[in-house]
């Protein structure tokens, strides 16, 4: 690429800026309701209850069967779980020997030693029946109930037996019912009959091996019916198994299976699934969901609800109807009430198992950049709703902004963070923490790129966004004051005992001395230009234009920018180390630092041929990151005005966000029902990217296609702050993500 000379740069920049590039107009995302899914949890204690069965009444109440009796719910919310307790409600039940339970005509049914009962319809329904052993049955029409031992079987209606007899060769497991043919389904281990409630009679269907669970499905057109490896469908019409036995899943040992709401649900040893109209699923593992991961019973439950009962408790999955601006309202008080530290957006660690009130905030190496981003998102929604709880949340992240430049000694120099004084042995990065001029505080030194140009993104968007005169001045000081200590300190950030910090680099000597295709010759350009277009943006002096055409020029900086990345790879044999630890693979930290980037490199562009090649250099990145699915990538994208940014990937990346943002265990590794891919440096472990709500609660900086999260099972919780929130005020701002819409 033949680089355009100093004179024809300097000639570009006073170009006069034509219109936005991309004037086609961009696609809208309609923020209607939509379903939303979270989880209420119970847990038992698993020494004094062994949980067999669930349902649900018309009352909306929810009863357990375990093996020590009858078990129901205590207490219990969204992030606050609730416990299993012995119900002592009938305290006559107690002596009763329930062996089953079901929900019959939206009421409490049981199966006793001699008896079906129950306590609705006045306590009428007292049907008995003479397999002592009995422990499955189901209910027919007006009160007639099928009753098994496992080998013998007995229709029964007002304690009188209407038939009985034997499955030939075979143990009884499931009973079902289907009401539009009075017909009784009998599950064996090795066998599926059916009876004719009109006729009496019993008929092989099916024969198999290891059934284990069956259930009603497609409008009574399908029996489908789970094994100890996948699970088949049997087309009643016509007698027949439809297709073959089906093992692309998420976990293959199906415990129980049943269709609520049209949509079919399955229970594992390894969590719960459900198939969705795509033949995907959706997967429910780890107490994100699910206080166990063994499933023992799925049933409907109240108000829309699925209740997943586990070995260690119950999981009710509620889903609600609600728009990303709801969504941003919920996400926008988790950040308020629990993740500001020092006016910082922080992480809530030190929990026990998920229990919010025993964390605590912890200081980070990068509280400047999350801090930035979720300012950002508050500077967008201030733009766009002018609301003055808003413009308050970005005072108060600002003023915590420019205190890490004015807590430390050095001229012009952030601090990655501060916090009172005595307590260095508690935080992070002991010895990089130093003593402050203010008494009682310390503040962290070593500071990096990444804290910086978080710094100049959010200064940049509130110098121009915010309609405040003590914040637009405060702003422009503080993108004037990093930048003058960069430009003086020849393209270095000087830390406090006069050396560079590691990262903090963007000196020539240091940017061109990586081979080309390595990412960071790259990188730093785009966030050095970027940077020094937005000091001139604001301050107009002309230090800040001259050194970003002399980087761009002189030392190729602009053709760093715009080699492609498909470029970027490890860095050749003969490189050398430093090189090679920084090529090792895709760095999704070095994509957040791009994209943040990008609001500078491109709105404050010194001319419009400038902002072409920036446009195109862009896109080429955005095109490389497509798979991830990666809401805030695809939404800052639209900044350049495109018509293709993957809108629909973005929202789908918001909705499918969970509300849970604890850091439990998840694991997906095991999955049959994905296709992995061989290794390769991009670090794309699967052919498509799981959904937000079933992989690891991750910061835009890590790498969506993470499969797993081991340890620390509810130990801490993210800030929605630069997650969710980002994002979505973007997409607002940028007009690609409307208002709420009835």
């Amino acid at each position: 690429m033949q680089r355009p000379t100093f004179t024809q740069l300097l000639a570009l920049a006073l170009v006069t800026l034509l219109p936005h590039f991309g004037s086609q107009a961009q696609s809208v995302y309609q923020d209607k309701p939509f379903l939303q899914d979270y989880s209420v949890k119970y847990y038992a204690d698993t020494t004094k209850s062994h949980l067999l069965q669930v349902a649900a009444d018309r009352n909306g109440n929810i009863e357990i069967l375990a093996k020590e009796g009858l078990q129901h719910i205590q207490d219990g919310q969204f992030l606050h779980p609730g416990a299993v307790k012995p119900n002592n409600s009938y305290r006559f039940m107690k002596d009763k020997k329930i062996s089953a339970l079901l929900s019959y005509d939206n009421q409490f049914v049981y199966l006793a030693q001699s008896v079906v009962l129950s306590n609705a319809w006045a306590g009428t329904l007292f049907s008995k029946h003479t397999l002592p052993a009995a422990k499955t049955f189901a209910g027919g029409s007006d009160f007639t109930f099928l009753v098994s031992d496992g080998p013998s079987l007995q229709l029964i209606k007002d304690s009188k037996t209407l038939w009985s007899g034997k499955l030939p060769d075979d143990n009884a497991i499931d009973i079902t019912y289907q009401p539009t043919k009075n017909v009784f389904w009998i599950l064996g281990k090795k066998s599926m009959y059916s009876f004719t409630v009109a006729d009496k009679k019993l008929t092989k269907a099916l024969e198999g091996a290891n059934f284990t669970c069956f259930t009603l499905a497609n409008k009574e057109s399908n029996l489908v019916v789970g094994t100890s490896d996948g699970y088949l469908s049997f087309d009643i019409k016509t007698g027949k198994q439809a297709g073959t036995i089906m093992k692309k899943l998420p976990a293959t040992k199906i415990n129980t299976v049943k269709e609520i709401n049209g949509k079919l649900w399955f229970g594992s040893d390894a969590g719960a699934f459900a198939l969705r109209e795509d033949g995907k699923y959706d997967y429910y593992f780890g107490e994100r969901w699910l206080p166990g991961n063994i499933v023992k019973d799925i049933e409907p439950g109240p108000k829309n609800s699925v209740l997943i009962l586990t070995t260690k408790g119950l999981g009710q999955i509620h889903f609600k109807m609600m728009t990303l601006e709801e969504k941003a309202a919920f996400f926008g008080e988790q950040v308020r009430k629990r993740h500001i530290r020092n006016g910082f957006n922080a992480t809530l660690v030190g929990m026990e198992r998920g229990n919010l009130a025993t964390g605590h905030m912890e200081d980070s190496d990068n509280d400047g950049l999350w801090t930035s981003m979720y300012l950002g998102g508050e500077i967008f929604r201030y733009a766009v709703t002018k609301d003055p709880e808003a413009l308050q949340n970005c005072r108060e992240s600002m003023d915590a902004m420019e205190r890490l430049y004015t807590v430390n000694p050095v001229p012009g120099f952030p601090a990655r963070s501060f916090e009172r004084s005595g307590h260095s042995k508690e935080l992070h990065d002991q010895e990089r923490w130093q003593h402050s001029p203010e008494k009682e505080w310390d503040w962290k030194s070593t500071t990096s790129s990444d804290e910086v140009i978080g710094h100049i993104f959010a200064f940049g968007a509130a110098a121009e966004l915010i309609d405040d005169a003590a914040i637009k001045k405060q702003a422009v000081m503080l993108i004037d004051t990093v930048m003058s200590h960069i430009v003086k300190n020849n393209m270095y950030l000087i830390d406090f005992d006069g050396k560079p910090t590691m990262w903090g680099k963007w000196n020539p000597e240091y940017v061109n001395s990586f081979p080309t295709n390595v990412g960071d010759r790259k990188l730093n350009s785009s966030n050095i230009v970027s940077m020094l277009q937005t000091a001139y943006y604001f301050t107009k002096k002309e230090k800040y234009k001259a050194k970003a055409f002399e980087l761009m020029t002189k030392y190729g900086y602009l053709e760093n920018m715009m080699r492609s990345m498909n470029e970027i790879g490890k860095a050749p044999a003969d490189a050398d180390e430093h090189a090679k630890h920084m090529s090792d693979g895709w760095n999704h930290s070095d994509d957040e630092m791009y994209f943040v980037g990008y609001w500078g490199l491109y709105r404050y562009a010194f001319n419009d041929t400038l902002k072409a090649k920036y446009r195109e250099s862009i896109l080429d990145h955005w095109e490389a990151e497509r798979p991830e699915k990666e809401g805030a990538w695809n939404i800052f994208t639209a900044l350049t005005g495109t018509k293709e940014f993957d809108l629909n990937e973005a929202a789908w990346y918001l909705r499918e966000h969970p509300l849970d943002m604890i850091d439990w265990v998840i694991k997906n590794s095991h999955r049959k029902d994905i296709e992995m891919l061989e290794p390769n440096f991009r670090k794309q472990t699967t052919k498509e990217v799981l959904p937000p709500d079933e992989r690891p609660i991750q910061r835009h900086n890590a790498n969506m296609f993470s499969l797993d999260r081991n340890g620390g099972n509810g130990a801490s919780e993210h800030s929605a702050g630069d997650i969710w929130l980002l994002p979505y005020w973007l997409g607002r701002y940028l007009g690609v993500i409307s208002a709420p819409q009835k």
